[in-house]
């Protein structure tokens, strides 16, 4: 048989080291499809909708750290991926969608041919990395080549790539055989890291702050707190630095202890972060100062804070090309690990007395997921914005995956992702019932790949989030935020998924370790309305983050 530019994409992607692709068939991707399913290299799982796919896509890149692909056919069915893609975007996901395009005799021309729409390009421009077309069958694989090297070379993003249908039909002319790719990335300056030496040898209390582009420094980062640096981190760059360890504040970055302990620092080096506005008071926090930033892309010195010194280079490499300049032991303050140690405490014991009945699910997951290396994955929720994002230890960077940008919806597609890239590991996804109703439809795929992964759906029925700043900022006029929700008990009958109930929170443990010793996945659902409210209502960011007043 003689072998497609289909068939040759579906193999190049295998060469390349990829293992899974999410997406929804149809008529312009067939050719390439038919190509994984006939090699039987590809593991291919058909989410419910594009939009599931992509986020999917992005989790999985996120838990197993190579490139996540979705495959999407054209027209709405790209658009409908554009919303996971920006997540993807804001979160450097290495991430490569490929879309399709119509015949190329009619492409970009705005003939109204079937599945064609203006501006395809325009729109995955608009939430992409990078973003390339194959023109005809000679170019196909390097242009293939180029997107996955973009996708995964520093600072990653994702990447999209138009295959017009026409051309996946062609029979392939080129023989070349992909690999995974080895990006490479830049070495700060060796006079800069003489320099921020000497500034580490002369600070008495050094701290590092880490985010998502420090997630594979932990060797490094860890050995600079071994030597007396304390350590912050964004959500992002949770488990850097491992999470139970004494010298750090976790993700508890902005409470009033934290910011005690920044005003004590007499260094600050930022790592791989773009100290975002929710985890900063929208810049307006105060930062140690000499503040130093190493990040990969140029373009982010001093974007969000005046920095003393700048260092363009990848964080693992830049952090040990800083440790081999340093003493085994720094001469530092051995009172800031005390201080950190107590305000980690307090933040935690803070955040304790604000949740009220869910302590319980709290504490009990604190003691689950972290133990078992769990995916720990959140949907935007009050629960998530309380307790998940920075209470719930994980073991390592890759196991936490979160809606970096905000958007609501995205936790059962990203719990499956995980799933997929971590199958000898139960998953673990937190979920609002607002959230749920976004992506409802996929909790069919998790069921009809058997995936381990346990739901864990808090059900106030409401968007309590909004509730709660109609009560603190509208005079309590509730407008819009109640919902209607199913019952999820019947729902998770209908499409085969193992559904519990949790109405009591005195029985939550028992139930919760029920459900994580099953195979396949299960919903463990929350009844919030039989439960209570939490000991204080949660509004939104604090004061001075994001315009909220609370």
């Amino acid at each position: 048989m003689t072998e497609t530019v289909g068939y040759q994409i579906a193999r190049s992607l295998a060469d390349a080291g990829i293992t899974a692709v999410f997406g929804v068939i149809s008529i312009h991707n067939m050719p390439i499809l038919d190509g994984i399913a006939e090699q039987g290299r590809i593991r291919f799982v058909p989410a419910r909708g594009e939009a599931g796919a992509m986020n999917m896509a992005d989790a999985f890149s996120r838990v197993s750290g190579q490139v996540g692909v979705v495959l999407t056919s054209t027209g709405t069915a790209a658009g409908n991926a554009a919303g996971g893609q920006a997540e993807a975007l804001t979160a450097g996901s290495r991430l490569l969608h490929i879309t399709t395009q119509v015949d190329r005799e009619f492409m970009d021309r705005d003939r109204a041919a079937i599945h064609d729409v203006p501006k395809q390009p325009e729109m995955l421009k608009g939430v992409s990395k990078d973003y390339f077309r194959i023109w005809d069958e000679k170019s196909a694989i390097g242009t293939l080549n180029a997107a996955i090297r973009a996708a995964s070379t520093p600072p990653t993003g994702p990447v999209s790539l138009e295959i017009p249908v026409d051309v996946q039909r062609l029979d392939a002319v080129t023989g070349f055989t992909l690999t995974p790719p080895v990006p490479a990335s830049p070495l700060a300056d060796a006079a800069q890291l003489d320099a921020l030496a000497a500034l580490v040898k002369a600070a008495k209390r050094p701290m590092i702050w880490l985010g998502g582009g420090a997630r594979g420094a932990s060797a490094q980062a860890n050995a600079l707190v071994a030597r007396g640096f304390g350590a912050v981190t964004s959500t992002q760059g949770r488990a850097v630095v491992a999470e139970d360890n004494p010298g750090t504040l976790g993700a508890f970055n902005m409470t009033p202890e934290a910011r005690a302990v920044y005003a004590a620092c007499d260094l600050m080096i930022v790592t791989g972060s773009r100290l975002r506005g929710n985890e900063t008071l929208n810049n307006k926090m105060a930062l140690p100062k000499p503040l130093v930033q190493i990040d990969v892309e140029p373009t982010q010195c001093g974007r969000n804070y005046p920095v003393d010194m700048f260092l363009n280079g990848d964080a693992a490499q830049t952090l040990q090309a800083l440790l081999d300049r340093l003493p085994e032991t720094l001469d530092v303050d051995p009172q800031q690990r005390y201080d950190i140690s107590v305000a980690r405490a307090k933040s935690e014991g803070a955040l304790r007395d604000r949740l009220g009945p869910y302590q319980v699910v709290a504490d009990h997951l604190l003691g689950v997921v972290a133990s078992g290396a769990h995916p720990w994955v959140r949907d935007v929720t009050i629960s998530n914005s309380t307790f998940g994002n920075r209470y719930v230890q994980i073991a390592a960077p890759n196991l936490g995956v979160h809606a970096l940008g905000g958007g609501i919806g995205q936790g059962i597609a990203m719990g499956i992702g995980a799933a997929v890239a971590s199958p000898d590991v139960r998953t673990v996804t937190l979920l609002g019932d607002g959230g749920a109703m976004l992506g409802i439809a996929e909790l069919i795929t998790a069921v009809d790949e058997d995936l381990n992964v346990t739901f864990l759906l808090m059900n106030d029925a409401a968007y309590g989030v909004i509730e709660n700043i109609q009560d603190a900022q509208y005079d309590g006029r509730r407008h819009y935020s109640a919902l209607k929700t199913p019952n999820f008990g019947k729902l998770c009958d209908a499409i085969d998924m193992p559904h519990v109930k949790v109405s009591d929170i005195e029985t939550f443990a028992e139930v919760f370790d029920a459900a994580m010793q099953r195979k396949g996945p299960v919903v463990v659902e929350v009844d919030m309305l039989a439960i209570g409210p939490f000991a204080e209502a949660f509004a939104g960011p604090p004061a001075g983050a994001a315009g909220s007043k609370v």
